[in-house]
Formats: C-alpha cells, structure tokens, sequence
C-alpha cells in the first residue's frame, strides 16, 4: 500500500514539474503549432513562432524619451502578459512589448508570459487555469502588478495611444482607460453584487453600461469566455445584457440563444433562434437548431 502511494505520488510529482514547465508546444485544432502555459523569449525565437515574432520584434522602434522614463520606474513592478500564439494581435503586440521592455531594462525575471488555448473547450484558458478569476476575456492582455501582487492597471488587445506610452500613465498612476471597459465595468458588478443580481437587474445594468460599450463583440466574446469555463449564468446574463444594449443585432440573439441551447433549456434557446429569424428570415444556423430541436 505503501508503495502503491509513493509511485502514486512520484507520477503526480513529475506530471507537475512538466506541466510547468516553460514552452510547451502542442498542436491546435487545424494542425498549428501552439504553446500553452509558461513561454520564454527562446520560446518565441523556435519553432514556427519565429517567424512572426522576429520580425515584429525588430520591426517597432519604441519612443526613446518615454523607455528612459520608464526605466526609472518600471522595476519596482511585475508584469505577467496572457496571449495566444494562435492570436494575431498577440503576434503583433507581445513582441513589441518585449522591445519595450528591453529598451527600458525590464529584468525579465519579473516577467511572466502565459499561453492560453483557442480550443472551443477550453477557450482563452491556460492549461493549469492560470487565467482564472482575472477577466482575461481579450489576448493579449498585459498586467503590472505592485510588489504586494495588486494589480495596479492593464493593457487589454492593444494600447490606446502606445504600449510604452500606456505603460508610463500605468505606473505612474496617472487617469488610463484601458480597451473594452464595459467588460471590466460588467465583471465589477458580478464581483461586488453577484450574478443573480446582474440578472435579475438587466435594465439597470444596460443603463451604467451604455456610456461604455461601443459594439456587440466586446461582450459577446466575454460572454463566450464565461460559457466555454462553463459559468453558464454569467454568460445568459451578459448575453441578455448585450441583446439590450444592441436590440437590432441578430448575432446577440444566436449567443443567447446557443448558450440557453447549451444547458439545456430548450424553450428559450427556441425563442431566441426564432427572434434571429425576425431579423433575418435566411438566417441557416437559426433554422438548423429550430429543426434539431424539433426533432
């Protein structure tokens, strides 16, 4: 029995050294190489990533004035970047953050870089959950965080001005706005009242977010962070949400409706693929599921 427990304990032992271990490379759905979980700078420099990174890499002169006034401040902080090797702005924006970085004397033993999937079952996930409880719903996704491990401030998909130039209002505290605040607004309102609240509150919650949502895909893409990490009521209540806010959108409707498909609740999976079909009469998708269903 004894034995029995210390092999048991040695397999876990080593599955865990490996699956920290850094550049991991695996296939994605169509066959391309992907890496998951703790990636290096030699990672990116191998295999097919090379390519792209190089080439970015070299590619971005950052502002002079603003690295040297960032190496006087950055140090004191930690930055751990979420990305995909599979995700275009990641390709283009993580290695210009790493010029950024270099040309500000960023150690980067104080850098963590994170890959996540793309997979539909484990959408924007890393593969020990390193992004859980952090809203990572774009990629890439940069956070400072102050030696107490709080974050201090975010860059989400791209910067606003420019990733050094974001980097600086971050540290130094100044007011920044990061991309897709209705997402960080609405994730607020999860943490501090609760998703029964949010869903039970829509009309309230659409008023405070109108001012910050700009199109569909902000919340629709949450959403379907929230559904594929199987946190079914969030994703009904953001998706319900994003139908009010854009009421003339079909595709808000369709994620409404497959998330109601996707745990079962088949009446209103029904109601929503039928609203899709008011707003487009040839709508395939909407037709295929109220036919499945029927069945």
């Amino acid at each position: 029995m004894n034995k029995l427990f210390i092999f048991t304990l040695i397999i876990l032992s080593v599955q865990l050294v490996l699956s920290q271990e850094p550049n991991q490379v695996t296939k994605d759905a169509r066959g391309r190489d992907m890496m998951l979980g703790k990636i290096t700078k030699e990672g990116f420099t191998e295999n097919s990533f090379n390519s792209w990174f190089s080439t970015n890499y070299e590619a971005y002169q950052p502002d002079a004035i603003i690295t040297k006034k960032l190496q006087r401040k950055l140090k004191k902080y930690n930055i751990t970047i979420f990305m995909g090797t599979w995700c275009g702005d990641s390709k283009r924006e993580v290695p210009r953050f790493y010029k950024v970085l270099e040309a500000a004397s960023f150690p980067e033993s104080k850098l963590q870089v994170i890959g996540l999937n793309n997979a539909r079952s484990a959408y924007k996930q890393g593969p020990n959950g390193e992004e859980k409880g952090l809203n990572i719903h774009r990629v890439p996704t940069f956070i400072v965080y102050n030696k107490k491990g709080k974050e201090i401030g975010r860059i989400v998909e791209h910067p606003v001005e420019s990733l050094e130039a974001d980097l600086l209002k971050i540290v130094r505290r100044k007011s920044y706005e990061h991309n897709y605040l209705v997402v960080t607004k609405l994730n607020d309102l999860f943490e501090k009242k609760g998703t029964e609240y949010v869903a039970n509150n829509t009309e309230k919650v659409v008023s405070k977010l109108q001012k910050h949502s700009e199109s569909l895909k902000e919340l629709n893409t949450y959403g379907y962070v929230l559904l594929r990490a199987k946190a079914y009521q969030k994703a009904i209540a953001v998706f319900t949400i994003n139908t009010q806010l854009f009421p003339e959108s079909k595709n808000g409707y369709d994620s409404l409706a497959e998330a109601y498909f996707t745990v079962e609740d088949y009446k209103n999976a029904q109601k929503y693929y039928a609203k899709v079909l008011e707003l487009d009469a040839n709508d395939t998708n909407a037709k295929t599921m109220l036919a499945k269903m029927k069945k």
